[in-house]
């Protein structure tokens, strides 16, 4: 029998993990680079300032979409508020709903919401208190990094007739996804932590009420929710626990096996739900697939014993020169698999939403946003059917990344904790 009461610990102490991890403070942004900005030439200058465009920006939609935001759109103008936590050093904490930007309209103590996103103007001069805005101007610029130039993004809110450069949230990444340390901090409940609360939350209600079943039925057979529940347990115990970790040790490490499963899963099958509180993004952000990596480095870390760690730095019954070079390569392998799990659980769920919006997509594009009625009826028939299709396809990826995650988690905590026995057994057969 599964204990199930243990697991309920490991899946708050994800969720708060995750919490901090999903906020700006770590997160990437889409299409909002700012850092480094110079002088250099302006290519293009518009007004995105409520939503208002020209044309279907295909790219900019799905990627807006994909992106972590300060508020859940629900329809149109209709959007639903998140609480905004925010500091900057130079005028300390602010604390409010998302509703009070009025979708873009105003700026608040000098934030302003930005494609769904928190910014802040990044000069002081600008008004505190609640002042109206004209809108938000995207431009493109060139700065200079790492000795090259690029063309990025950057945004100015508008008040007054007058142009004022926005910030985007901290970041500890040093610039390596496109962000840095800028004038404020959002520790705002985005989309994303949102929905990771809410997997937890349905995670420790189902398995409280799975063990309560455990209890009752004990010696009998399950029923109810128990029952279900009951193959999911017994085929992560037997197929993956088990045949990676070894019978000595899985069941030290079976919760964290199992809220990782469940946790991935949750938050898959939320993702594909098109509207609220479904629709984000969470395992498709690079901030929370690095976070769940960086959870399976420490367990395996930290629970590697004496021949785990006699084979990455030198390794038994091979000669000295060899050892030179085969060490640091182990060294680099520590970090390449928790890498490997962030970038393959990020990129396969990314994609699955990328196409299905960019499938959705197509009603717009035949339909010349609305000059073809035509056009827009068979992109609809089309994009309707492969969506349709990628759904399903997409429900099984939910699945099946889950237990790709887990059982390559496995696979290395088995590797750290195997007996010196055992491993010399191997390598006599």
């Amino acid at each position: 029998m599964v204990r199930v009461n243990r697991k309920i610990g490991f899946v708050w102490a994800i969720a708060a993990g995750l919490l901090w991890a999903a906020s700006p403070l770590f997160a990437q942004e889409h299409g909002q680079e700012q850092n480094g900005h110079t002088t250099g030439e302006t290519h293009e200058t518009h007004s995105e300032g409520h939503g208002e465009s020209d044309g279907y920006d295909a790219v900019g939609t799905v990627m807006n979409h994909i992106a972590d935001a300060n508020e859940f759109h629900v329809w149109y103008n209709t959007h639903i508020a998140l609480p905004c936590f925010l500091y900057a050093p130079a005028q300390g904490w602010s604390f409010f709903s998302s509703g009070k930007f009025e979708h873009g309209h105003k700026a608040i103590d000098g934030y302003v919401l930005n494609h769904g996103r928190v910014n802040r103007v990044a000069d002081p001069a600008f008004p505190k208190g609640e002042v109206h805005i004209e809108g938000i101007t995207h431009q493109k610029d060139t700065v200079l990094k790492a000795g090259k130039e690029k063309v990025v993004d950057v945004y100015f809110a508008t008040y007054e007739g007058k142009s004022w450069l926005l910030d985007k949230p901290s970041t500890l990444d040093g610039g390596f996804l496109g962000g840095g340390i800028t004038s404020f901090y959002d520790f705002s409940i985005t989309k994303n932590v949102f929905t990771m609360l809410l997997a937890a939350v349905l995670l420790v209600f189902l398995f409280t009420a799975v063990a309560r079943g455990y209890r009752r039925n004990e010696g009998k057979a399950p029923s109810g929710i128990q029952s279900f529940f009951e193959p999911f347990f017994v085929f992560i115990r037997d197929e993956v626990s088990k045949p990676m970790i070894g019978e000595k040790h899985y069941e030290r490490f079976q919760p964290y096996i199992m809220t990782l499963f469940f946790f991935i899963l949750f938050c898959n099958l939320l993702g594909l739900v098109p509207f609220f509180p479904g629709s984000s993004n969470v395992t498709g952000n690079l901030a929370v697939t690095l976070t769940l990596a960086v959870f399976t480095f420490l367990v395996v870390s930290l629970n590697g014993n004496k021949h785990y760690w006699e084979h990455v730095f030198w390794m038994p019954g091979i000669p000295a020169w060899v050892k030179i070079i085969l060490t640091p390569v182990e060294i680099l392998g520590l970090f390449l698999r928790p890498f490997s799990l962030m970038i393959r659980l990020f990129a396969n769920i990314s994609a699955g939403h990328i196409i299905i919006l960019s499938l959705i997509g197509l009603i717009f594009l035949f339909g010349k946003n609305g000059e073809s009625v035509g056009g827009a009826v068979a992109g609809g028939i089309i994009g309707g059917l492969f969506t349709v299709f990628m759904n399903l396809i997409e429900l099984l990826v939910a699945f099946l990344q889950a237990f790709i995650f887990s059982i390559l988690t496995a696979s290395y905590i088995g590797s750290a904790v195997e007996d010196h026995h055992h491993h010399e057994h191997e390598e006599a057969h």
